[in-house]
């Protein structure tokens, strides 16, 4: 490649010799000699304000406010001192802030531009915990590339997501946002939505940034309490928590985001064990980390740092390279470099690793190229994009009961009754996280029954919330207005069946939405106890963000559907899945506690040395005196309307270290109508020297569909990835012995066969 003297950015903009257009790839070195290229260009000041990410301040495309505040901020994109912008969004106002950078500031260094893309820009999909629920790695990976698609028509090229953090408590909050309690299932679905988010080549139009996040164990938290600290044993920590960030790694996720917690007394902003041990130089991260909003200032309160010079000064050693809206960086890194306390190499890596990403972006090349006006009306809510939420929501329902085979409803003669304020809300089943969304424009489950029975009977029931419900504020719960309850008891009275949507509000559950109960909000339970009075025959649809404490539900109540918040098309895909238009195939990504006193709970955890009872009236072993040890629904636990049979579980016998174990199963479908199956493998490793292992794991799942009376032999490949474990020095382990497998349609399979591992020393 030829290599030319260039005086500022704006040349390498322009220049032809730095560019392979044609090229899906950029050559490594190639992209190298760029990166230093510019870096060589850029004074101290400048190479830190690529490190500094400041919010949206104002409407761009208006007049200048008076702001003394703003008019600074402005001057530091003029002046270069700015990397990124987030929450700046539409075209016309990306193309006004990005003109400024480009045409305004010395060297003409483009900005990216980030925002919360996580279920769906401005059309929504189901909240990522749903998705997590339909199993289907194809169509969440197809979910993500539709919302890069919708995010990047309107200027957006950066999405602070996927969040890959595992969590086994209910009671936080940012559930709703995640893949669930499980590892591997976790780590698979990061692999799909960052391929959906980047897709095959970052400079295409329709590809975005994905982020990692958050790093690390930040759904750990004490109590379920958001922003609280977290307190694990390695173990938990390199068999749990860091398997997902580390396919994420894998997968060539170009940014990581700290999380808000200590980790073994450490802030993760901080964090150099987290950041360069293991991120930077173990796993070879060639991306940038971001903090999370605020984090770095964060360090002072969190009693690690007395003051903003020394927040910059740990947090940009440890590896953070970039300040999500601390302000810090740019005001205190080029002293604490003058001063000698922060080494210039430090900053000259956290730059390149910027610039990289933008070169990668080809933002140099086109510093415009989200800004097409035409691209965004096409694009925006489109069919594609509409069709390609409501198959997501299809796929991401559970059917979690249903005795009597009360669903599917019959389209003919029966008379329908439906009740619950849910039912009607057009704004709840959008779920948090939806800042572009417009208020108001998901469909209800009241208008998606009236596709089917245009004269449904309604009746609202008590309301659930009071006032407006605002992302910013808590949720006012209605715990004591009853009214509505006789008026639903008297239309559910003659019916032939009663559908009743219970949950929570879509803004009960997402960041800094903990909660200590995890029962039906308000007067919900107090609506359903009456309603069951005089009428049993109940389909009871749950709405919520988090796996929900129902054992008089479970008990009582004949069928029970999990509808998640779903989205923008969130009523048409309950109706089709109520009147038998789909057959659900969801399995549950969390398990489901009987009561919140049971939280943390999860199907992987471990034997105690008394784990069960070893005589009817023996009191010492692990359990509650007032309710069972297990779940009310386990993890992986979905049914259909069909019925599926599993049989001939067979293992063959010629793993070795270098081989691979071969897993095979009969799976037939005996029901009525075809349906889809989750085929479940899980695996104990009995005995392990270096520290004990879950009673269970997930190492595989296969989604097939099958015709009523065919049958299907599923097969699964077990290698030494899926048999081994991190002992708690991070080295990894796989030792002879003896395994259990199952497989099964959740976790708990009852088919199982035990092989002896005997390997080569």
């Amino acid at each position: 490649m030829l290599v030319i003297s260039i005086t500022s950015c704006k040349d390498v903009i322009t220049s032809d010799a730095f560019y392979e257009k044609d090229a899906t790839h950029l050559v490594q070195d190639a992209l190298d000699k760029k990166v230093d290229s510019v870096l060589n260009l850029m004074t101290l000041e400048e190479k830190i304000g690529q490190m500094n990410q400041y919010n949206g301040f104002m409407d761009f495309t208006g007049p200048v406010p008076k702001s003394e505040d703003i008019k600074r901020k402005l001057e530091h994109i003029k002046l270069g001192y700015v990397g990124a912008m987030l929450n700046v969004r539409g075209v016309k106002e990306v193309r006004a802030v990005q003109k400024i950078a480009v045409e305004q500031s010395r060297l003409g260094i483009p900005l990216m531009f980030g925002f919360d893309v996580i279920h769906g820009y401005e059309t929504m999909s189901p909240i990522p915990l749903a998705e997590a629920a339909s199993w289907d790695l194809k169509a969440i990976q197809e979910s993500a590339r539709l919302a890069a698609k919708e995010a990047s028509a309107a200027g957006i090229n950066w999405t602070f997501a996927p969040m890959v953090d595992i969590s086994r408590d209910a009671r936080w909050g940012r559930v709703m946002e995640g893949a669930g309690e499980d590892p591997f299932l976790s780590s698979e679905i990061a692999v799909a939505r960052i391929q959906g988010f980047q897709g095959i080549d970052l400079t295409s139009q329709e590809s975005i940034l994905a982020c990692a996040k958050h790093f690390a164990a930040y759904g750990f938290p004490e109590a379920g309490r958001e922003y609280n600290n977290a307190d694990i044993g390695t173990s938990t920590l390199y068999n749990t928590v860091l398997p997902p960030f580390k396919a994420s790694n894998d997968a060539g996720v170009r940014t990581f985001m700290n999380s808000f917690n200590q980790l073994n007394g450490i802030p993760a902003t901080a964090n150099k064990f987290l950041l360069r041990d293991i991120l930077k130089e173990q796993w070879g991260f060639k991306g940038f980390v971001v903090s999370d909003w605020g984090s770095v200032a964060e360090l002072i309160p969190h009693g690690y740092a007395q003051d903003g010079k020394a927040a910059a000064k740990v947090a940009v050693n440890a590896g953070t390279d970039m300040d999500m809206e601390s302000h810090l960086y740019v005001h205190e890194l080029a002293n604490l470099v003058k001063e000698g306390l922060v080494d210039k190499s430090v900053i000259d890596d956290a730059v390149r690793r910027i610039l990289k990403v933008k070169f990668e972006l080809g933002l140099f090349d086109n510093p415009y190229k989200y800004c097409d006006l035409e691209r965004e009306n096409r694009v925006t809510g489109s069919k594609e994009i509409i069709d390609g939420a409501l198959d997501m929501a299809l796929k991401s329902i559970v059917l979690l009961k249903n005795e009597n085979q009360l669903l599917p409803l019959d389209k003919n003669g029966k008379n329908v009754v439906l009740i619950g304020a849910l039912a009607s809300d057009k704004n709840s089943a959008l779920g948090n996280w939806r800042a572009a969304a417009k208020e108001h424009t998901g469909i209800s489950i009241l208008e998606g029954m009236q596709q089917y029975d245009a004269d449904i009977v309604y009746s609202k029931g008590p309301e659930l919330i009071l006032g407006k419900a605002e992302f910013t504020k808590e949720i006012r719960i209605n715990n004591t207005d009853i009214t509505g309850i006789s008026e639903a008891v008297k239309a559910a009275k003659d019916a032939d069946i009663v559908v009743m949507v219970l949950g929570e509000h879509g803004l009960q559950s997402g960041e800094g939405r903990s909660r200590t109960q995890l029962t039906l909000p308000g007067v919900q339970q107090e609506l359903l106890e009456n309603v069951y009075e005089v009428n049993k025959n109940i389909v009871l649809v749950l709405q919520n963000g988090r796996p929900l404490a129902l054992p008089w539900a479970e008990e009582h109540i004949p069928s029970i559907i999990e509808a998640w918040q779903l989205g923008s098309q969130s009523g048409n895909a309950v109706a089709k899945v109520l009147y038998g238009d789909y057959n659900p195939s969801g399995k549950l990504p969390m398990s489901f506690p009987r009561n919140v006193g049971q939280v943390p709970i999860y199907y992987n955890s471990k034997s105690t040395g008394r784990p069960s009872l070893p005589s009817p009236d023996f009191v010492f072993w692990s359990h509650y005196q007032d309710e069972k040890n297990d779940a009310l629904w386990g993890f992986g636990h979905g049914l259909s309307y069909t019925a599926f049979e599993y049989a001939d579980l067979r293992v063959t016998d010629n793993f070795s270290f270098n081989g691979t174990l071969e897993v095979m199963v009969q799976l037939k479908n005996s029901g009525k109508v075809k349906g889809k199956e989750v085929v479940q493998l899980y695996i104990s490793d009995k005995f392990s020297s270096a520290a004990t292992r879950p009673v269970k794991e997930l190492k595989g799942f296969e989604l097939v569909e099958l015709e009523t009376n065919a049958s299907t032999c599923i097969k699964f490949l077990l290698d030494q990835s899926h048999l081994g474990f991190y002992d708690n020095e991070g080295n990894w382990l796989i030792e002879n012995g003896s395994f259990d497998i199952w497989v099964g349609g959740s976790s708990e399979a009852a088919l199982k066969a035990t092989i002896e591992l005997t390997a080569l020393e």
